[in-house]
Parts: structure tokens; sequence; C-alpha cells
């Protein structure tokens, strides 16, 4: 299992963050473009993961100690990884949704299969609620893809898909924290 107290970003993800993401909101069509994604730094740290989980589920029996969060949208919704192989790196382990709505979902098998969704230029919150609509690629994540994951590129709708079939009970478990 990985180091909780550690929280440096993987290599190809801070990459990725290196570069950041784009979003912009038109008020007047109501048209967006980007991804709506605040990367963090490094990962959350497990007493702000605590603080927020708990809040989140209604449940002060629980920490989120089987995540490891890395990011953001601006309305409240989280990605990490979630913990669920044992003795597996970071970057094999399944990649979640947190919707602030309660939305639950694994998103990506893996480190190697977020890469993609990003190369294919959707976020995680796009990935969860638009996973078949068109979105402009991004040729510098494609390139970090390329790197990290070579092989493994395919429509981000077969992603999650991919995903969602192998660890379908992620949003039961979720539930079951839920008071």
């Amino acid at each position: 299992m990985p180091d909780i107290a550690d929280l440096t970003l993987p290599p190809a993800l801070a990459e990725v963050f290196a570069i950041g993401f784009e979003w912009n909101w038109d008020e007047e069509t109501d048209e967006t473009t980007g991804c709506d994604f605040e990367p963090y730094e490094q990962f959350e740290a497990p007493d702000r993961t605590a603080w927020w989980f708990r809040l989140w589920t209604g449940n002060d029996e629980v920490d989120g100690g089987e995540f490891r969060f890395f990011g953001s949208t601006g309305a409240g919704d989280y990605a990490g990884c979630w913990l669920i192989r044992p003795d597996a790196p970071l970057a094999d382990q399944p990649i979640v949704y947190v919707g602030s709505e309660g939305e639950t979902a694994v998103i990506a098998r893996n480190l190697g299969d977020l890469l993609w969704i990003f190369a294919n230029g959707s976020g995680p919150a796009e990935a969860y609620l638009y996973p078949s609509i068109d979105t402009e690629p991004n040729d510098e994540f494609r390139a970090i893809a390329e790197r990290h994951a070579p092989g493994a590129g395919r429509p981000t709708a077969q992603i999650v898909a991919d995903a969602r079939d192998e660890f379908p009970g992620f949003s039961a478990f979720i539930e079951s924290l839920c008071r």
C-alpha cells in the first residue's frame, strides 16, 4: 500500500499539472470550453481529506484514508486514487470521482488511463458527466500519455466503461459509508 504520509504526486501527474488546465464559461451562451479541474501541487493531506470526507458522508467514523485526492473542480467535486489494490503502486490504483452532490464513480482503472482522459481533452468531471462527448484533444497531454502509458490510448467513453466494469461496487461502497 502506498505511503499515506508521502504527498508527492507521481511524475506523470506532476507533468500534466505543471501544464495546467484551461476552462472558460461564456455567461451569455452558457457554453464552456476546456475542462473544469483544479489540480493540487501535491496530494491532499490526510487530515484535510478526513475533514471534508466526514462532512460529505455524514459519518464521523470514516476518514477517507483509502483515497489520495489530487484535484477538485470549482463546484467542489474531487478526483483521486482509490487505494484498493493491495501492494500496488499509486500509478496502478483506480481513479475516482466524488461529486459535490453525491455522485461517485471510478473513471479510470489506473493513472495511465487518466493520462489518456486528459490527452482526449477531458478532466475527471467531464469524464464522469459526458464521457461520450467529443472534446478537443490536448497535444501536450498526449505526449505525456504516450511517454508514460504507451499503447493505452482509447476514447474516454471506453476508458470510463472499462473502469466501471472492473469496479462495479464503488458507488455501493461509498453509500455504505454514508449516514
